[in-house]
């Protein structure tokens, strides 16, 4: 009203949030309070400073680098090396395929089912979790993939985001294997200074919930995201009250039913995650429970879960991460490698689908 009485028109301020905000504010926050606590030494070079916060292979979509992980690697880099461009170059390809090959591939079928889960009967949407859950895997394990690479091609180590999150034997060691820049930063910079588990029980559980309420509340301001944490700080608090340390101890059978147990756990958040509203959430987990029809899986669907699955356990041990897969890719010939990274390229080229956007950049 005071706008018009005087007849201005009042400034509008536009509403786009940058892409990747929370990573870089983050990353800027972790600089701030470890500065404070003597932890890192200050930046005396604002190049170098504003190069950390803007170092643009992780800027949009991380990993969360610490000050005292990019910063002293910044003072000292020197000349490209063609040794590291050649790996990096590798890694970024990797990433690519996993990002759109798979991930853009599997996510024609799972928006269609997640846009109108009442529609589809439970096998079909349990595929659709299945899906997702690579969907999301390759999706933001390819950006990181890139991410590395590139930092690896200019000389910079930047961290491992993802450690094969998929064959953990609990929920708490999953956290220790998804999206590792982040659940160190909410352990350090959230869990640990409301007091982590040196309060008490009761303080314990309630910390655990406060920490992943807003973990998911950092993914978006949607009641699902905050769900999807509250789900993921229940189970967390349930496994401390077991006992449970993700500890790998066990025979053989034990573990692949923990290993199974958990990876279903984790699926069920991602219907929490993944879903429009809250509608279509509480629509799609009651028919996930919904009694099967078997005789509704025809032979195609059969072969496509198989393929789904096992196209999820060779991203994991092949296209990217630490481990054996990346072990046998650095023992093979060059013109084998050489030859293997072509026809990822042709892949990439010929599979990918017109979907392109990262899910990670909204956060």
């Amino acid at each position: 009203p005071l706008w018009s009485a005087i007849g201005v028109t009042a400034p509008t301020l536009p509403t786009e949030i940058p892409i990747g905000i929370s990573f870089y504010t983050f990353q800027t926050l972790s600089y701030t309070i470890d500065v404070y606590r003597r932890k890192t030494a200050p930046c005396r070079s604002p190049l170098d400073f504003a190069l950390f916060v803007a170092f643009f292979p992780q800027l949009v979509a991380g990993p969360i680098v610490r000050a005292g992980q990019l910063l002293p690697q910044l003072a000292r880099i020197g000349r490209l090396r063609l040794e590291a461009v050649s790996e990096g170059m590798q890694r970024f390809l990797l990433g690519l395929v996993k990002k759109l090959v798979i991930a853009d591939g599997v996510a024609l079928y799972v928006d269609h089912v997640f846009a109108s889960p009442s529609s589809f009967s439970a096998p079909t949407l349990w595929f659709a979790a299945y899906g997702f859950a690579l969907q999301i895997y390759c999706d933001f394990s390819g950006y990181t993939d890139m991410a590395l690479g590139l930092g690896r091609a200019f000389g910079i180590s930047l961290p491992e985001n993802f450690r094969r999150p998929y064959l953990a034997l609990s929920i708490t060691d999953f956290w220790r294997r998804w999206h590792c820049s982040l659940s160190g930063w909410l352990r350090d910079y959230l869990y640990i200074p409301l007091g982590g588990s040196r309060r008490g029980t009761g303080a314990t559980y309630r910390n655990l919930l406060i920490t992943m309420l807003l973990g998911g509340l950092w993914h978006g301001a949607a009641w699902t995201f905050v769900a999807w944490g509250g789900y993921h700080g229940l189970l967390l608090a349930i496994e401390r009250a077991a006992g449970e340390r993700g500890s790998g101890d066990g025979n053989a059978i034990g573990v692949i039913i923990r290993r199974l147990l958990t990876f279903h756990l984790v699926c069920i958040g991602w219907v929490f995650f993944r879903a429009e509203s809250f509608d279509s959430l509480w629509v799609f987990i009651a028919r996930m429970f919904t009694i099967w029809d078997l005789g509704s899986i025809g032979q195609t669907q059969g072969l496509a879960w198989a393929l789904l699955l096992a196209t999820l356990v060779t991203a994991q041990g092949l296209l990217g991460e630490t481990g054996r897969g990346a072990r046998i890719w650095c023992r093979l010939p060059a013109p084998v490698q050489g030859a293997a990274l072509a026809l990822l390229v042709v892949a990439a080229g010929l599979l990918h689908v017109d979907r392109v956007a990262f899910i990670y950049f909204q956060f």
